[in-house]
């Protein structure tokens, strides 16, 4: 289990009181959240970084065709 760590957020007044009705685990639930923002940001990132890469492979493959497509069965 990673280490954990209190922090302060403010939230949405209505929202947290019907989490807390309906007993949603807020700290999980902010959690799973932060995780998701995390990979989409990780994801952008590497798309970021990445862009002239995988341009360029594009370009490849469009004047060459793809490698080894003689062998493909479908």
């Amino acid at each position: 289990m990673p280490a954990r760590r209190s922090t302060s957020m403010t939230l949405d007044a209505a929202l947290l009181d019907e989490a807390r009705a309906l007993g949603v685990n807020i700290s999980r639930a902010a959690e799973t959240g932060l995780q998701a923002a995390v990979k989409q940001a990780r994801r952008e990132a590497w798309q970021r970084e990445n862009a002239e890469a995988i341009a360029s492979y594009n370009d490849y493959i469009e004047t060459h065709g793809l490698p080894l497509s003689k062998y493909r069965q479908f």
